[in-house]
């Protein structure tokens, strides 16, 4: 995300030295990497905190795509992207549309909100606003991109691309440490047309080594066809987890696509009232599930709701999972929910 951030911001600087344009506006509730620049446009409240003092003060925030806890009574997922749009267009006009370098955002948010994937049109409607003020639609896909939501690319779900992405885990599968950012023409020619280069490097980047492992990785999933895999299997996960979690009294909401699920917990389900943040509800459901007789990793995450308050856990198995384990892996996150909640003092 900082080559990305960089990028954009060169991307106009090539054009006019005293370019107005400085501003980045992101998400609340989004994660986008732990280096400062990064930080600084992440959402994420308890990632931040310590750092605040050093983050960018050009970075500007408007609300998640989070329908579970903003849609209105009655809402279509049109009406909901229209407010959704509308605040992006109000944010544009507030900070002055010829300030702003782009807008961030990840399709299906990750680590920040567990899984939470765009509402139908969403994508179209914010990258709209962006190129309506010739402002840039970048997209972060480091999580959930790579085929982890059963399509390569998650935008291409809705077949929107963005002018800057960047992308990472499910490259290389996590056999070596490799991210990229994907460039349009339009980008990489504003930079011919000027200096002819990216005014950015890291001492670790384009090594032969990683680049041939990711290389491997993509050959196999295109090869064994793992997206229809993903898809599938997918399907079926989302199948069991709703028949049978759905009912239970403290799981407010189950989302993701593809291989990313999200589980959101709640105190009060009709109310959808969070946990008090000192009962760690999700901290105590990986930790009974990475211990016997389970076994196997929920990645935990807090602060759903207001980045202090709410609780929830990420389901990602593999590409090539089959139907048994699918099944293992949700009669086994079923045990490890009952178990916790049923020791829980709720008084």
């Amino acid at each position: 995300m900082e080559a990305a951030a960089k990028l954009a911001r060169q991307f106009y600087y090539e054009k006019d030295k005293q370019t107005p344009r400085v501003n980045f506006i992101a998400r609340e509730g989004s994660y986008h990497g732990n280096t400062l620049g990064a930080l600084g446009i992440s959402g994420h409240v308890g990632r931040r905190a310590p750092y605040l003092p050093f983050l960018m003060k050009n970075v500007h925030h408007v609300s998640a795509c989070y329908p579970y806890r903003q849609r209105e009574d009655g809402e279509s997922d049109a009406a909901f992207v229209s407010r959704k749009a509308a605040e992006l267009e109000k944010k544009f006009l507030d900070l002055g549309p010829e300030t702003v370098i782009a807008f961030i955002a990840e399709p299906v948010v990750g680590a920040a909100l567990g899984c939470v994937p765009f509402v139908p049109g969403y994508l179209k409607a914010m990258r709209d606003v962006c190129h309506k003020h010739e402002a840039l639609f970048i997209l972060d896909e480091v999580m959930c991109g790579m085929g982890r939501t059963g399509t390569l690319h998650a935008w291409q779900a809705e077949d929107v691309a963005p002018d800057l992405q960047t992308i990472g885990k499910g490259l290389g599968g996590g056999y070596q440490a490799i991210a990229a950012v994907l460039i349009t023409k339009k980008v990489v020619n504003g930079l011919l047309d000027g200096s002819g280069q990216f005014v950015h490097g890291q001492t670790y980047q384009a090594m032969p080594i990683q680049a041939a492992a990711a290389l491997e990785v993509q050959r196999v999933v295109r090869e064994m066809d793992l997206m229809s895999n993903v898809r599938v299997q997918g399907v079926y996960l989302e199948e069991l987890l709703r028949a049978r979690l759905g009912d239970h009294p403290n799981v407010g909401d189950i989302r993701g696509r593809g291989l990313f699920w999200g589980l959101e917990f709640v105190e009060d389900k009709k109310t959808k009232k969070a946990f008090n943040p000192k009962l760690e509800i999700s901290q105590r459901i990986h930790d009974v599930a990475i211990g016997k007789p389970y076994n196997m990793t929920l990645y935990p995450g807090t602060g759903t709701v207001d980045g202090i308050y709410g609780d929830h856990v990420i389901l990602a198995p593999t590409y090539i999972i089959t139907k048994e384990e699918i099944e293992d892996i949700v009669n086994r996150t079923v045990a490890v929910i009952e178990e916790v909640f049923s020791n829980i003092n709720f008084s």
